[in-house]
């Protein structure tokens, strides 16, 4: 990092960090309550490099590792967790508990902060002090190489703010000055054509499932993306439902007060809601769960496609609905309650039976 160029996703490829800065004050000037991820955008950088930029003033850079930092993060006692991508944010309020770390994985298992994090993905980590209506902010942010947001901790009034300074001292990275170099992420991958996918053998490693956790690697075994796997393994286990359908499962749980497991995520880290939802509201283009303790805000206009998707595991069907973007990218997926070794809801099944396939009568 330096003051005098970094190597930015900015189209003013010779700003100084000061300079972004200059721009970044006159934006929110006029935009007091403007999101850093809005802002980035409309300055034409990443987030990371905003961050970076006021490294020395309310801002401390982070380093490694990250499993270190994450298993102390219980030390912090109560706080909100938000992951997102470009079309959801997941926001969960309670305390890190059973955490885990293995290799590049890190789990966390506590019944309100329900986190699956791929430390490959975290690159840059800043510890962020903020002057916001409701007065000072600290949080822990962490990015990916091209300096997209992870994942987010911001400590709340009952936080144990010790725990955090003491944290934060310890995992100081040594570079302290403003700027942070991002590099572009590599092009997603395409999928195999249609043709070169063995359908029998998806059809046979699909029926073949124990638990869905063994999903992603059949989808390897087999060569397939997604969504590609979706459209070619039959209506036995996947079909396409109406875009709003997603919408209509959070009312309808709502009313019911059925308990669900809404999970949204990018490819640093997934975070999970299990429980009823109770307050649904659309504000502007964003559909939103405000309850306590859970917050999800949901672009339901980006969504392009929906599936419901039916695994075979030991303990029977599991069903999920899972909506993506016109990119393919997951925006969110859902499920009825359930542990291993438990069988789904029939109240969940029977919901998402009662979503016809697309291009058949309601």
């Amino acid at each position: 990092m330096s003051e005098a160029v970094t190597q930015s996703s900015s189209r003013f490829v010779d700003e100084t960090p000061l300079a972004l800065i200059g721009r970044w004050q006159i934006l929110k000037d006029g935009e007091p309550q403007l999101r850093a991820r809005d802002a980035a955008t409309r300055l034409g950088v990443s987030e990371a490099e905003l961050v970076g930029a006021r490294c020395g003033d309310g801002v401390k850079r982070l380093g490694g590792p990250w499993g270190d930092l994450i298993k102390a993060l219980p030390g912090l006692e109560t706080v909100m967790v938000l992951t997102r991508n470009e079309h959801a944010v997941h926001e969960k309020v309670g305390t890190f508990d059973k955490v885990s770390v293995f290799k590049s994985m890190g789990l966390v298992l506590d019944e309100n902060i329900d986190l699956r994090l791929f430390l490959d993905h975290w690159h840059y980590g800043y510890a962020v002090t903020e002057d916001t209506r409701s007065g000072i902010r600290q949080s822990l942010q962490f990015f990916d190489q091209d300096g997209t947001a992870i994942h987010k901790i911001y400590l709340r009034d009952d936080s144990n703010l010790h725990a955090y300074e003491v944290l934060v001292d310890r995992h100081l990275d040594a570079d302290q000055a403003p700027g942070q170099q991002v590099t572009a992420l590599p092009p997603k991958k395409a999928d195999r054509p249609d043709r070169e996918i063995d359908r029998a053998l998806l059809h046979e490693r699909w029926r073949g499932l124990q638990d869905v956790h063994d999903f992603h690697a059949m989808l390897h075994e087999v060569g397939a993306g997604r969504i590609q796997a979706f459209r070619l393994v039959g209506d036995e286990f996947a079909y396409r439902v109406d875009p709003n359908t997603f919408r209509l499962a959070l009312e309808e749980s709502a009313g019911t007060e059925a308990p669900i497991m809404i999970f949204a995520g990018n490819p640093g880290a997934i975070q999970i809601h299990t429980g009823p939802v109770y307050k649904l509201r659309e504000l502007g283009p964003w559909f939103n769960v405000l309850d306590d303790g859970f917050n999800l805000h949901l672009r339901a206009d980006h969504i392009a496609e929906a599936w419901v998707i039916r695994k075979p595991t030991r303990d029977g069907i599991v069903t999920s609905l899972e909506v993506f973007a016109d990119d393919e990218c997951q925006i969110a997926w859902m499920f009825g309650k359930r542990k291993p070794g438990e069988a789904e809801l029939e109240g969940w099944r029977d919901l998402v039976a009662s979503f016809a396939p697309l291009g058949e009568p309601a």
